[in-house]
């Protein structure tokens, strides 16, 4: 029976291991299998030996096959995957600096499933079968895999997906990176700004929009918002444009946030809190916040 060996240029300590974990559970088997280690310019080599006496069960070289295609889809999706990430980033987007760099990797990572609560679970499921189906098609016709190499050339499609990923976490980054500039330039417009008012209610209203109190709880009414009002409907209405611009020019010394209590946070309640930090302090519990 042939030996089946596997190559690689890095990582074949934990290649060992895995396999050694994957011998273990084919003794249980009754197989017998004997890692061999070898090496050849710069690769290393682990080889799978069945000794003789290993049991007579099925197919023999199937089941070791099977053993080392779920070894190596492990390693490919654990070790390999955040190494190739993080390959494509430096090569394509060397122009960023480490930090960016890093934080490019995390919104990759984002993209293929980590940090989603269960669908990490379920990329990686799905990465896996389709790996694992490769691998074992590969060693059907070949006794010798060496990973970097299996990667390049038989895992296109999964290369691909990986560049899809790191394109969809550049443009995130971009974008973050647009708006925390973007909240940078707003805090500046508040720090430079006259308080024209003590304090504003802000209440969020079925539909999206936003309704405005005094300190007295009653509807704010200022002449000078009467142009901005103007400028800001003249085209189709947004409000939390509106509601931005309305705060910034007020530049309140307190804001305090009525929500109802079925209504999640959203992108504008983020952005009033880092613009007016300090400022901002949310109220659940008032008549107002029960308010539609």
């Amino acid at each position: 029976m042939a030996d089946i060996s596997i190559g690689t240029a890095r990582h074949i300590d934990l290649i060992k291991v895995r396999l050694g974990r994957e011998i273990r559970n084919l003794e249980k088997e009754g197989l017998k299998v004997r890692l061999k280690e070898s090496s050849a310019g710069r690769f290393n080599f682990v080889s799978c030996q069945v000794m003789p006496g290993g049991g007579k069960r099925g197919d023999i070289q199937a089941i070791i096959r099977h053993h080392i295609a779920r070894s190596l889809s492990d390693l490919i999706l654990g070790q390999w995957q955040k190494l190739l990430l993080k390959d494509m980033i430096r090569e394509n987007y060397y122009y960023f600096n480490e930090e960016e760099r890093q934080n490019i990797f995390k919104y990759a990572l984002n993209h293929l499933g980590y940090g989603r609560g269960g669908q990490k679970a379920v990329y990686q499921q799905l990465f896996k079968k389709r790996i694992m189906e490769k691998i074992l098609d590969f060693l059907r016709h070949n006794n010798q895999i060496i990973v970097e190499g299996f990667i390049r050339f038989r895992l296109k499609d999964y290369v691909e997906e990986l560049e899809q990923a790191v394109e969809r976490a550049v443009d995130d980054f971009l974008m973050e990176r647009e708006y925390q500039e973007f909240i940078h330039l707003l805090k500046y417009f508040v720090e430079i700004q006259e308080s024209r008012v003590e304090l504003v209610h802000v209440l969020k209203l079925p539909g999206g929009a936003f309704r405005l109190l005094d300190g007295r709880k009653q509807a704010l009414r200022v002449d000078y918002l009467e142009n901005l009002f103007m400028d800001l409907t003249e085209g189709e209405i947004n409000y939390e444009d509106m509601l931005i611009s309305t705060l910034i020019t007020l530049a309140p010394k307190q804001i305090v946030i009525h929500n109802p209590a079925c209504e999640q946070k959203n992108t504008i309640m983020e952005t009033i809190n880092l613009v007016f930090f300090g400022r901002v302090r949310e109220c659940t519990g008032c008549s107002l916040c029960r308010e539609k």
